[in-house]
């Protein structure tokens, strides 16, 4: 027996490897059906991929962000920029949520850096211009107009079709736990935040700036 096998079912074994093979392409083959459904335009695809991923990544994201809101914010552009790239991923080199966290990971080191940044140059302001008016940041700017450019995407849907794509991406809620939060059958909560995807896919070309290419 091999060291991977002595260690198989020890519990510190990462899970997905300790599932059975047939188990783990079965895994991979649905998640690929995902990704295909998004190149396709399929916007249920992309919130099935993230009723199945979404805890996993926001709980990178929340380890390394806090829960200030950032988190959110950046687990919204990770899924939006999978919604755009799709193609990106390769099979051959990770897991669909490996990838996934890759970009989280990458996202949200990219967000420390600029606030450490900002933080610098806000701090060399005040020394520099003690009696002056601190000036805004340029990140923060081109962060509101980003985050404007999202919210007037949003208003082209009816009220609780978006109020399901907030909770399902700002809050990391399940499909279910929306149901049960709105007190909602489950197949109108999916069927809400189909149509509202397939409408924001048409608005939010504008609002992307600011997600990672």
């Amino acid at each position: 027996m091999n060291e991977l096998a002595r260690h198989h079912d020890h519990p510190s074994f990462p899970a997905t490897l300790r599932r059975p093979a047939a188990e783990r392409w079965a895994l991979a083959q649905a998640d690929g059906l995902l990704l295909d459904g998004i190149a396709d335009g399929d916007s249920g695809s992309l919130a099935r991929l993230f009723d199945r991923h979404g805890a996993a990544v926001m709980g990178l994201l929340t380890r390394m962000l806090g829960r200030n809101g950032e988190a959110e914010e950046v687990l919204q552009e990770v899924f939006l920029w999978v919604w755009r790239h799709p193609q990106r991923y390769d099979a051959g080199r990770s897991s669909l949520r490996g990838w996934l966290l890759v970009i989280a990971r990458s996202r949200a080191l990219d967000v420390l850096r600029a606030d450490r940044s900002r933080r610098l140059r806000e701090e060399g302001v005040e020394r520099d211009r003690p009696t002056a008016h601190e000036p805004v940041p340029l990140a923060e700017i081109e962060e509101r107009e980003r985050r404007r450019r999202l919210l007037s995407a949003m208003t082209v849907l009816p009220g609780e079709q978006r109020r399901c794509i907030e909770l399902a991406f700002f809050s990391g809620l399940s499909h279910s736990q929306i149901a049960a939060r709105l007190q909602q059958p489950l197949g109108t909560i999916k069927s809400r935040i189909q149509l509202g995807m397939a409408k924001l896919r048409q608005a939010l070309g504008p609002a992307l700036d600011g997600v990672p290419a």
